[in-house]
């Protein structure tokens, strides 16, 4: 963490002071980047792929609090949650540009420490850093990443792709994140009534770990690769399960069910819901931020998905008219709602 006492003034750099401060570091190594940063464009060649392109806005008081998410954290994470929109569709993640826009309460080495854990995440999953902007800010600190990928026209995986028979699955386990969230509020909280109490965090490390630095699964997509695994559909985990459920349903024209004593929950996460008296099923329904992959499959594949340790089968599509139902542990049928997180509820 940088000390305020030997801050440097952004001012004292200028814009492009400040871009070739932070690009000095930055290596290419993806094949598929012919020029990154230095121009006025990057320029990419994909050959005979089909280019995948997302963008993510993250902004300080709606996306994340600074009092409790450190700035490598945050960088990391601004990273991680892009890389995984271009998973979700089954393909690779290739290049990334970074923006951020920031007020004068930050200095240079804040700065530094943001982009110093972007860098990390490009390293970790052989991405490119090729461009971004910086700039002044009235309100706060304002990260925009866009990510570049590519996939074969026939590996895409759309969301509308699902189909009546096909297995419902998931990667990894869920809640974890929202759970490591009420957690952070819950010290944040605390500390601000008695600035003198350390936050406790003891024995969390998992959930505080999948709030303020998640993993996009990139594993996942080069697991399907190696066993040959097709998604009809696939969507990642971002605003909780029922809301990706529902997308996944809406977009295929197609019902499903889910059963809920199937939902893969981490021990830690489902003790520490139940502390906070919250359901752990609820958490991992409508927390979101898990950043997991979802995805139906052919029954045909069953073989290929049963024994893999990371993904879970759930449940399976229906035809429409059937609706999207989760059948409860007691056995009880319920309709599954998206009551995830909203970007546009007053706060």
């Amino acid at each position: 963490m940088f000390d305020n006492k030997d801050k440097t003034e952004i001012s004292d750099l200028g814009e492009f002071g400040l871009i070739a401060h932070l690009t000095k570091a930055v290596e290419i190594t993806e094949p598929s980047t012919i020029k990154g940063i230095g121009d006025d464009a990057a320029v990419l060649d994909f050959s005979n792929k089909k280019t995948l392109i997302s963008t993510d806005l993250l902004l300080e008081g709606i996306h994340f609090d600074l009092r409790y998410v450190p700035l490598k954290h945050l960088g990391y994470k601004a990273v991680q949650v892009n890389l995984s929109d271009i998973y979700a569709m089954n393909g690779k993640a290739s290049q990334i540009t970074f923006s951020i826009g920031l007020s004068s309460k930050f200095p240079l080495e804040a700065v530094e420490e943001i982009y110093e854990g972007a860098l990390i995440a490009c390293k970790k999953y052989n991405v490119d850093l090729i461009g971004g902007d910086t700039s002044a800010s009235a309100q706060g600190l304002v990260i925009s990443v866009t990510s570049i990928g590519y996939a074969e026209v026939d590996k895409i995986a759309y969301r509308s792709g699902a189909k009546e028979g096909d297995l419902l699955c998931i990667s990894g386990d869920l809640g974890g994140a929202y759970v490591g969230l009420q957690l952070l509020e819950r010290e944040k909280q605390i500390f601000l009534e008695n600035p003198q109490i350390q936050p406790d965090l003891e024995g969390k490390d998992y959930i505080v770990e999948r709030q303020l630095k998640p993993e996009a699964r990139k594993d996942v997509v080069e697991l399907f690769e190696t066993y040959s695994i097709q998604p009809h559909a696939m969507i990642d985990v971002s605003d909780g399960l029922a809301s990706e459920i529902l997308h996944i349903c809406n977009a295929s024209k197609v019902g499903c069910k889910l059963y809920e004593d199937k939902i893969p929950i981490d021990p830690m996460t489902y003790d520490t819901a139940r502390e906070f008296g919250l359901d752990p099923t609820v958490c991992a329904l409508n927390g979101g931020e898990d950043y997991e992959l979802l995805f139906t499959v052919p029954q045909e594949q069953y073989d290929k998905v049963k024994n893999q340790l990371d993904i879970t089968i759930i449940g399976y599509i229906t035809e429409e008219a059937a609706g999207c139902e989760m059948i409860s542990k007691s056995g009880n049928v319920h309709p599954i709602k998206a009551q995830g997180w909203n970007a546009f509820k007053e706060r």
